[in-house]
């Protein structure tokens, strides 16, 4: 894992800005930084890179990393580089390191464009063809590496980071404004509905995409559509199958490391199965990281112990407590480059913070299983709506839910099992509580709800857009920022391009069975994870409350959010000041009272 930044144009940049700029690179790469500098005819390019070893430590792999005409700096893992090495090998090609870099460019070298459809990782990168004069920038298919860029007419600017585009482009941005209000008035889902972010001008490449400059145009191009046709000839028997070997394989390709690894270790099944999975097939010796709330609703000790207990790992807990808080989130958010999108993203600095103490310097988490295998709520609605023509399954499975899911389900809108059998359109849903939400806004925005259509089955289609659009990349742009802050690399085992285009072909009824949300992913592990932590009907995740964080009945927290401030462009406060002298906040009211810390430190780092 690493840092990338760069600049193609007509313009040179001093040394002292490059200079300032790697120094900004450090944390994602600590280990060693440099940049290389290319003049063709009228056009000036720069690429930079700081590097955090994990693949071939040895000095030889390190970037800008030249092979003939090409030069790469690189963010990320091609987790199946070995394979991809020895098919060069066997034809004769030879090479100088044992880094996945190097193979990447020599794919890069033989296929051009067409080298992405062979890699399967993550990834964030630049190449630059002396031969053509051309600057190709790719990014991953699920967006677990970033990669930001600015362009000012023959200009542009890229990185990992917003703040490398500022530094060498010596320019202050202004702040996007509608995105503030976005994220205050809809919440975190809404963050990447597109690619602004919270600067105007400055973009994020999209997933799956590349990008070809030249001192003429911009050319982008998509190298990756999942495909979304069901097959339901597919039994749910072959489909077993088929899924314990992709997840064996995928697991396996995200454990390859020339250093030590360690898991943030949930209560949940999505931990679970990746650390069992990697005790008990892989024999591999493990470390994981836990956090624990105090409140009951959050707290998943019990399960917790219970996977220790069955794998004899060793754990570190993590206790959540509201020490420091505030300055913690003010040094995040402004690593960040942008507020803070849950209390979640919050938990998960904190444990790469530990993680970095111990010196470690790879984490694996469990991203993207519920979006992928149906583990939320929402998605015991959606089978319903899938199954509405066969009256008897249907029938069964509400009848489990009412048993053992009901009681549990807090949100109103997901107690109705009827909810897209009767109206398939409805999403009011998504962004929590936005109607009433606006009420504490300057100016209320008028929001008309937009989703891609990726196929017409609602099942899919609904948990696609969570994967793409709504829950996962924002979890992966904080885990990635989060660790990276750390010196810290993060991988997501289940965003596996096989895997996850297998279960987007199946019948996505499987994904449900007699009340047991993620039953695919259950049955595939019920050989190697303990049987209560895989079947637990109550769904908790990774959070905790609010009020362990932030005491919003304190006078010095009531002070802190009236006091003048930026924030007043944007929000009613007498409004605000009534909601935090009310007795009772129900949940929404208290994310959004949380977003407003994060708003306004993030606004006050921007003046």
């Amino acid at each position: 894992m690493c840092g990338i930044s760069g600049f193609y144009g007509l313009k040179s940049i001093n040394k002292n800005t490059i200079n300032k700029t790697l120094k900004l690179m450090k944390n994602r790469g600590p280990e060693f930084s440099d940049y290389k500098v290319f003049i063709n005819n009228q056009n000036i390019i720069y690429l930079l890179h700081s590097r955090l070893s994990i693949i071939d430590l040895n000095q030889r792999s390190n970037q800008p990393f030249i092979l003939d005409n090409y030069v790469i700096t690189f963010n990320g893992e091609i987790y199946n580089f070995k394979e991809l090495k020895q098919k060069l090998i066997e034809k004769n090609v030879k090479f100088k390191t044992n880094s996945d870099t190097e193979v990447l460019l020599q794919y890069f070298k033989i296929y051009r464009e067409k080298c992405f459809d062979f890699f399967e990782g993550m990834w964030a990168l630049a190449i630059y063809d002396k031969k053509t004069n051309e600057l190709i920038l790719s990014r991953d298919r699920f967006s677990e590496k970033p990669l930001y860029y600015y362009q000012e007419g023959y200009n542009f600017y890229f990185g990992s980071e917003i703040k490398y585009i500022k530094e060498l482009s010596n320019k202050q941005f202004t702040i996007n404004k509608k995105k503030i209000i976005n994220y205050l008035n809809l919440g975190y889902k809404s963050l990447f509905k597109d690619t602004d972010t919270f600067y105007k001008n400055i973009y994020s490449l999209n997933s799956g995409e590349y990008v070809i400059l030249n001192n003429k145009s911009l050319i982008r191009k998509k190298y990756w559509k999942i495909n979304t046709k069901i097959n339901y000839k597919i039994s749910q028997k072959e489909a077993l199958n088929t899924i314990e070997s992709l997840l064996s394989r995928a697991i396996s390709l995200r454990t390859v490391s020339d250093v030590p690894i360690t898991f943030c270790m949930g209560g949940g099944v999505d931990s679970a199965v990746l650390a069992s999975y990697c005790v008990k097939k892989l024999n591999l010796k493990i470390r994981t990281y836990s956090i624990v709330d105090s409140d009951q609703r959050y707290n998943e000790l019990p399960n917790i112990r219970r996977i220790l207990d069955d794998l004899k790992c060793q754990n570190r807990i993590i206790n959540i407590n509201r020490k420091d808080c505030l300055k913690n989130l003010k040094e995040i958010i402004k690593y960040h480059d942008s507020p803070l999108g849950t209390v979640t993203n919050y938990l998960h600095w904190l444990l790469m913070k530990e993680i970095k103490k111990d010196g470690y310097k790879v984490s694996i988490s469990g991203t993207a299983a519920d979006e992928i295998f149906s583990g939320y709520y929402e998605h015991f609605l959606l089978n319903f709506h899938s199954l509405k023509n066969i009256k008897k399954n249907l029938k069964n499975e509400v009848f489990y839910w009412k048993k053992n899911t009901f009681k549990n389900v807090r949100n109103k809108f997901f107690r109705n099992t009827h909810l897209y059998i009767d109206n398939p359109n409805f999403r009011d849903h998504v962004y929590d509580e936005y109607k009433k939400l606006s009420s504490y806004l300057n100016e209320p925005i008028n929001m008309k709800f937009h989703e891609e259509k990726y196929c017409s089955n609602l099942n899919n289609n609904r948990r696609l857009n969570e994967l793409f659009h709504e829950t996962t990349p924002l979890i992966l742009s904080n885990e990635d920022k989060n660790a990276m802050m750390n010196s810290v690399e993060n991988r997501s085992p289940y965003l596996d391009k096989n895997l996850i285009e297998f279960m987007f072909s199946i019948n996505p009824t499987y994904n449900i069975q007699n009340g047991i949300t993620k039953y695919l992913l259950k049955e595939t592990a019920k050989d190697y994870v303990d049987y209560k932590v895989l079947y637990e009907s109550k769904k908790m995740g990774f959070n905790c409350s609010i009020d362990t964080l932030i005491n919003f009945n304190s006078k010095s927290m009531k002070n802190f959010m009236l006091e003048k401030s930026p924030l007043d462009e944007f929000l009613n406060k007498k409004k605000i000041s009534l909601l935090l002298n009310s007795n009772y906040k129900p949940n929404y009211q208290s994310k959004f009272l949380f977003n407003i810390v994060n708003t306004k430190l993030f606004l006050e780092n921007n003046l």
